[in-house]
């Protein structure tokens, strides 16, 4: 893929080249009418929305502007011309393959055209979109609106995404000291969450969850240690009914073992992970990482075998292995990054580099059937304004973004979409995409195949 990738650069810079010196003999590379215009071959022969690709053949002129190239019946934009080969991206959607190089003249009127004998093989992809979300006075403004999708304004913060896995058409996101929005998949509504919830402050809510049996655990970053730090929500109450879980102040996280039920939360001040159960006020600490004064946040595997521990301030990620005889969590160990050094690096282990990791979700890839692990783990990296995923091996990649470029553009996964401090994320399994909570752009962002 790399060698095809700089190949590919290669013949950008000699079409880029070719067309500068054709402006020292125009007219023997400009579009000769007395002759036809022939696309004699194209390479790759595969690939999907925004692959790079090269036609070959004679006669295409000089000049971008009087070409045009369609894909599948969908135009496909040029890039760089030099008579006798072209460079244009594949666009979306060009499932029929089919290729035709046209003619313009200076109206845009077609006056000639030829087509490639073989088919393109249209391969979907997986692309960026803008899912819920809007700006305006170029891309400066948003309101706040509950509103129905396409009118429910931008999103001030998105911290936490969290399904209720009882109704996996409703999705929870926290705003930690601004509100909890709740998107209602099956009404196609956004809405503002504020039954029984403790006020957000300058302390806010970082994130929520669900027990086993469907009640609600809020987590409230409050700085009082004799205050609750994860408040219960009964499901049968609506959500209004609420009762204090452990006490402390600085909680960052609260997340359920997917098997035998118990929580686990961890304080700010302290760097502290705690187990808790869910029909008690009462705590035990379990392990604290090599640090103090964290932002922690909690992902428990599917299977309950072991957790990371995200060290969002520290630029690190731990593990946690279950232990099933004494139904808790173990002392941790570094599986990613180098404590308090920032940046961007893609590896294995300590030769990591984030910048803010926040949050994460464990993905079951298809290709790891039979084996003791078959997810990968997705999580934003907040400062580098990408997505990354790391393998049960422990190698990170990164799977969508421009590592430490920030902007707001949809698209292929790494050639075009950008982000915006993003920092919530969730995978949907009923949809089969994932949602990304672009912070800075005030939108719900989608990465899925597309359609």
């Amino acid at each position: 893929m790399k060698i095809q990738h700089w190949w590919m650069m290669l013949m950008l810079i000699v079409l880029c080249v070719s067309c500068k010196d054709d402006k020292s003999d125009t007219d023997s590379q400009a579009y000769d009418p007395s002759k036809p215009v022939v696309v004699s071959d194209f390479t790759p022969k595969e690939g999907g929305a925004s692959q790079r690709l090269v036609i070959y053949g004679d006669n295409f002129g000089n000049d971008p502007s009087r070409i045009k190239v369609t894909i599948g019946g969908k135009n496909a934009p040029v890039i760089g011309v030099n008579n006798q080969s072209l460079y244009c991206m594949v666009p979306a959607k060009a499932y029929d393959g089919d290729i035709e190089v046209y003619i313009l003249d200076e109206k845009g009127d077609e006056i000639a055209s030829a087509g490639a004998e073989e088919i393109f093989v249209y391969q979907k992809k997986m692309l960026v979109s803008s899912f819920l979300g809007e700006m305006y006075e170029n891309n400066t403004k948003y309101d706040i609106i509950n509103g129905p999708f396409g009118a429910c304004g931008g999103f001030e913060k998105m911290e936490w995404f969290t399904f209720d896995p009882m109704n996996h058409n409703h999705l929870y996101i926290t705003g930690y000291e601004k509100s909890i929005r709740m998107v209602d998949f099956e009404k196609e509504y956004v809405s503002t969450f504020v039954s029984g919830v403790p006020k957000p402050s300058a302390n806010g809510i970082p994130c929520i969850n669900f027990t086993l049996d469907g009640d609600m655990i809020v987590t409230h970053d409050q700085s009082n240690d004799t205050q609750p730090g994860n408040y219960l929500l009964t499901r049968a109450s609506g959500f209004t009914a609420m009762s204090p879980l452990a006490n402390g102040r600085g909680t960052r996280a609260a997340a359920v073992h997917p098997v035998n039920g118990e929580y686990y939360f961890a304080f700010y001040n302290t760097g502290m992970v705690w187990r808790g159960e869910v029909n008690s006020t009462s705590a035990v600490n379990v392990f604290r990482v090599p640090n103090a004064s964290v932002r922690i946040f909690i992902i428990i595997h599917p299977t309950g075998n072991y957790a990371y521990i995200i060290v969002n301030n520290r630029q690190y990620i731990m593990r946690t292995d279950y232990n099933w005889t004494t139904k808790t969590f173990t002392e941790p160990y570094l599986v990613i990054g180098q404590d308090n050094k920032k940046g961007h690096q893609d590896g294995v282990g300590s030769n990591t580099l984030m910048n803010e990791p926040q949050q994460g979700v464990f993905v079951k890839n298809p290709d790891y059937e039979g084996e003791d692990d078959e997810y990968d783990f997705y999580f934003t990296d907040k400062l580098n304004h990408v997505v990354r995923k790391l393998t049960p091996q422990g190698r990170v990649s990164t799977f969508a973004g421009n590592p430490g470029v920030e902007g707001y553009k949809d698209g292929d996964l790494r050639l075009d979409a950008l982000f915006r401090a993003p920092a919530g994320m969730i995978y949907d399994e009923e949809r089969q995409c994932f949602y990304i909570g672009d912070t800075n752009n005030h939108r719900i962002r989608k990465i899925a195949y597309e359609e």
